[in-house]
């Protein structure tokens, strides 16, 4: 079965992405950090294990975008809250295993997601825990349908966003990974 790595990018405009980090470092820098650390990452983890597929937004700009590599597909993450989104992308994978990570985790290497996928042999789903109380990377068999209710009452950009997935999966197989730290602030720059 194939695996597929699906990234989560927005289009790198001033203002729409990393507004947090923005606030901190202005949003004209916040979107050139976006940019540049979205083509590092991309850059890094492509491997021949695995089918990187870009979830891009918004839909009709990133599917014609010149920013990302040309080569990769793309799947517009279309509307909804991220739970929404993620959602989406997890079920329109391919049957097999699939990881959906963000872009702004610089420290993820090719060995935290081989780690993902070797960790979904057991487990139905998989979880890189963010020290903020969310997550960069959800994983999922993807041999079946998706654990009903997955995402649900998920309180996202919250400390409670690991925790609130976990309890809208109640009894599936989930094995948590190494916690990595995404950028949301000019402190997590630093971190």
């Amino acid at each position: 079965m194939q695996r597929t790595l699906v990234i989560m990018v927005k289009e790198p405009h001033p203002g729409r992405v990393k507004t947090r980090l923005g606030r901190d470092i202005g949003m004209v820098g916040a979107a050139w950090w976006f940019r540049h650390q979205t083509r590092s990452l991309i850059r890094r983890l492509r491997d021949p294990r695995w089918q990187v597929v870009l979830a891009v937004s918004p839909d009709r700009e990133g599917v014609l975008s010149r920013v990302w590599p040309a080569d990769l597909p793309r799947a517009p993450q279309g509307r909804g809250d991220l739970g929404d989104r993620m959602g989406r992308m997890l079920r329109d994978a391919p049957k097999g295993p699939v990881c959906l990570i963000g872009a702004d985790i610089p420290g993820i290497t090719k060995a935290h997601i081989a780690g993902a996928f070797k960790a979904l042999g057991p487990a139905q789903m998989v979880f890189g825990p963010a020290p903020d109380g969310g997550y960069w990377l959800v994983g999922a068999q993807r041999y079946g349908a998706l654990p009903r209710g997955l995402f649900c009452d998920v309180r996202w950009s919250t400390e409670h966003a690991l925790a609130d997935t976990l309890a809208s999966i109640p009894g599936c197989r989930v094995t948590l990974l190494e916690p990595l730290r995404d950028v949301d602030t000019v402190a997590d720059l630093h971190g």
